[in-house]
């Protein structure tokens, strides 16, 4: 590398690559700096949040002769939703995100969630799970509170319980595998005694069989909707012959994620129904 002399000085100065290097130590050095790893602020999560970090990403789903029901899903990332423009590209049922822990609620949920009913969609809410921070009963309470229950009026689906990666800590937010299943049927219990009906449980399957042993007992009574970005949802979790729903993708046109419903529109009114 040719050394480059000041017109004032005479003296050698650094070349460019050399102050770059120097830049780039600093930036590597310095809090917040690109790059660095951050911790989202409480809330923020939504279903699917860690898949792509844990379970990457795949091609799109190939065509099916099962007959399956396009889906989304959306949080307050999504802000106020086109549900019309939805509605006309094929979808027909959506989850909104209306609980975190016991302190946060969406504040887009009411213009998704009435939004989506509006259009004729069959729809419902889901309840984002971090089980460090207060009982699986009491996330129940504060999800029914607060948007998450259940009527029989043939748009209403079940509500959801979102337990998956930890955006803001330990994959398993510090629960031994026992003590993750205890949390997951503390809520699943208080959210029946509640509504009368059998959350969903969404997951993923890495994350199950990591923070649950891959525990079996749920399949009989709680539906599952898997989350697998890739062609087909993969093995399932025990317990589970199949899933009810499947998040196949986080890049979907207009809202990101999107999902398909195990049969036709009728299987999704049925659901709805109880």
């Amino acid at each position: 590398m040719p050394v480059h002399r000041s017109r004032t000085t005479g003296r050698p100065r650094l070349a460019a690559a050399g102050t770059l290097l120097a830049v780039l130590s600093l930036l590597l050095t310095t809090p917040g700096a690109a790059g660095a790893d951050e911790i989202p602020p409480r809330g923020s999560a939504h279903l699917g949040m860690g898949v792509i970090a844990h379970d990457g990403r795949g091609g799109l789903p190939h065509d099916s002769r099962v007959v399956q029901t396009e889906g989304v899903d959306v949080s307050s990332h999504q802000g106020n939703v086109d549900w019309s423009r939805l509605w006309n590209s094929g979808v027909k049922w959506a989850y909104v995100k209306a609980t975190e822990g016991t302190y946060y609620t969406n504040p887009y949920f009411g213009q998704q969630y009435t939004g989506s009913y509006s259009t004729g969609m069959i729809r419902g809410a889901y309840h984002f799970a971090t089980p460090d921070t207060a009982t699986g009963a009491a996330q129940a309470d504060y999800f029914v509170n607060h948007g998450g229950g259940w009527s029989r009026d043939g748009q209403t689906l079940p509500g959801v319980l979102d337990i998956e990666w930890n955006p803001y800590g330990a994959a398993c937010f510090g629960k031994t595998q026992s003590g993750m299943v205890t949390w997951i049927r503390d809520f699943l219990s208080r959210y029946r005694a509640r509504t009368g009906r059998d959350a969903v449980i969404y997951t993923a399957t890495s994350w199950w069989t990591q923070c649950t042993g891959n525990y079996s007992g749920f399949g009989a009574s709680n539906p599952l909707w898997i989350a697998r970005y890739n062609t087909t949802p993969g093995t399932l979790p025990a317990g589970w012959a199949y899933q009810t729903m499947w998040q196949y993708t986080s890049s979907g046109p207009i809202v990101g994620d999107h999902n398909k419903f195990n049969g036709a529109l009728d299987r999704v009114a049925a659901l709805a129904n109880g």
